[in-house]
């Protein structure tokens, strides 16, 4: 996400606070916050797919297989 982004992003959230947004500011907030929260998303996976868990028998295995739910797919 760039800076023009962010910046955008942080006006928008002063504006709704002190005077409120318009219809389409709204939805251009919304938009915003799904492209942002998705980087986030993406970030934090990429950050576990460098952490791994040490068992209690030694052995060291990925983070997302360690505590991966039985009824999971992947």
């Amino acid at each position: 996400m760039d800076k023009k982004m962010l910046d955008r992003i942080n006006e928008l959230a002063k504006k709704k606070k002190e005077h409120g947004l318009t219809e389409a500011e709204q939805k251009e907030q919304k938009e915003l916050y799904k492209i942002y929260l998705g980087e986030i998303r993406t970030q934090f996976n990429a950050t576990l797919d460098n952490v791994s868990v040490e068992e209690k028998d030694g052995t060291v295995r990925p983070f997302k297989e360690a505590y991966k739910k039985p009824y999971d797919k992947n």
